[in-house]
């Protein structure tokens, strides 16, 4: 397998690999969020926010839309919300 295809995955389930990031997923699902209301999901401040935001921007996960000051978030694409059912269905199995 090519090096480069296992370092994206592995970047993808770095960046899932924490509970406010998966978190921050979840909220997604439904819909594109704001960073202030990713504060509210998460109840922690906008600078924790933003740090768990810029990894999951990082890992291809979420994209960003700007609408003046503020700055939206939703997921990059299918296979996002994909490896989450995934996820889910193994530990159901478990």
């Amino acid at each position: 397998m090519d090096d480069a295809v296992i370092e994206a995955e592995l970047s993808s389930f770095k960046a899932l690999a924490n509970e406010k990031r998966l978190a921050v997923v979840h909220a997604l699902r439904d819909g594109e969020l704001c960073a202030c209301e990713l504060e509210t999901v998460l109840d922690a401040p906008q600078s924790t926010v933003a740090s768990h935001l810029r990894k999951l921007r990082d890992a291809g996960i979420v994209n960003t839309r700007k609408e003046g000051k503020w700055t939206y978030y939703r997921i990059a694409d299918t296979a996002s919300l994909q490896l989450l059912d995934l996820a889910a269905a193994l530990g159901e199995d478990r």
